[in-house]
Order: structure tokens, then sequence, then C-alpha cells
């Protein structure tokens, strides 16, 4: 507990309450398509993500350090997916993938179930 303690009070990110929390909406959705994203200012793919009830969303990642958009294809990702939608030059990003950066490289970790989900299965 004290570690936990130590933590919360040298954040310096804002508190967020649970009801906070759950109004995010994070689901498992399945890589469909990936294409290098030229266009973008950083190295970056685009996505196409099948979310189930919700259909296939748009966005596009920062992960190309990582992974290549071949092995992307038919992967589980986690995204935010009620985030308002977000132009990226010629590409509307539409959810927001969650990963992990590797403090020192240019690399992110993607954040994913360790077993198989439902696609569109929203994180609780």
């Amino acid at each position: 507990m004290a570690d936990q303690t130590r933590t919360a009070a040298t954040s310096s990110a804002p508190t967020s309450s649970v009801d906070d929390f759950f109004r995010t909406e994070i689901r498992a959705g399945r890589v469909e398509r990936a294409e290098v994203f030229a266009k973008a200012r950083k190295p970056a793919y685009k996505l196409w993500i099948d979310f189930g009830e919700l259909g296939v969303k748009r966005s596009s990642a920062q992960i190309t350090a990582r992974y290549s958009a071949e092995e992307l294809v038919g992967r589980t990702v986690v995204a935010v997916t009620n985030f308002p939608p977000r132009q990226i030059a010629d590409f509307m990003s539409e959810v927001l993938v969650l990963g992990v950066p590797v403090e020192g490289t240019d690399e992110v970790v993607l954040l994913a179930p360790d077993a198989e989900v439902p696609i569109g299965a929203r994180v609780a």
C-alpha cells in the first residue's frame, strides 16, 4: 500500500474518478487491415479494426518501430472507442489504440488480452 501512496503522491497526472473510467469505452478489436501512413508526420500505420457490433473503425498508430503492417493483421488490440474522431493528415482516426512506450526508444508495445476474447468486448 505504501508504494501505491507514494506513486499517487508523486504523479503529476490529475486525479480521475471511477465514474471517469467507466465513461471511457475501452474495447477489444481485431486488426483487419494495416498499411503504411505515408502522410503522417511521424512513422505510423493506418489501421482498420473490427469491433464486432460497433463495426470497423480506423486508427492511426505510431507503432512502426516494433511491428510490421503484415504482422498486425489478425492481431487483437485494445482501444478507446468513444473519443471524438481526429483528423490526421488526410485520414480520420476514430479510435485510440493503446500501448506502452519503451523508454529510450521509438517503440510502443501494444496492450492486448492474453487469451481469446470476443471482438468488441468492453474492458471492465
